[in-house]
C-alpha cells in the first residue's frame, strides 16, 4: 500500500479533519534514496556481459522442421553461437549455453 499524501489527506477528511493536502504533504517524512541507475546507463554498463538467445523452427524443402539455436551478444551485436538440430531438448540447449560460456571473456567493471 502506498499512503501517500493524498491518501493520508482522504482518510483524514473521513475522520473528521480538516486538512489541506499540502499541508499533510509538507509534513509527511521525505525518503531519500540515492539516485537510481537508469536503464540506459545499466544497459551501457553491462553490454559486454550481456547475451540473447533464441531457439527458432526452420522448415527444409523436404518438409522437414530443423530447429535453430542462436546467441547473440548485446555489446556488438554479433552472432556469437549457433547450432541446428532436428530433436531439440533440454539437455541438447544446456549443452550448447555450456559451449558457449566457456567461450565468453568476462570484463572487468
Amino acid at each position: 500500500m502506498n499512503w501517500g499524501a493524498p491518501r493520508i489527506h482522504g482518510e483524514l477528511l473521513k475522520l473528521g479533519l480538516a486538512v489541506a493536502q499540502s499541508s499533510v504533504a509538507k509534513y509527511m517524512v521525505k525518503r531519500r534514496r540515492p539516485p537510481s541507475q537508469r536503464w540506459c546507463t545499466f544497459l551501457h554498463n553491462h553490454a559486454p556481459d550481456i547475451a540473447a538467445m533464441d531457439l527458432f523452427v526452420v522448415p527444409t524443402i523436404g518438409f522437414k522442421l530443423l530447429y535453430a539455436f542462436v546467441i547473440v551478444r548485446l555489446d556488438r551485436r554479433d552472432l556469437v553461437w549457433i547450432n541446428v538440430t532436428t530433436n531439440p531438448n533440454a539437455e541438447w540447449i544446456a549443452r550448447q549455453i555450456r559451449k558457449h560460456s566457456r567461450g565468453m571473456k568476462l570484463h572487468a567493471t
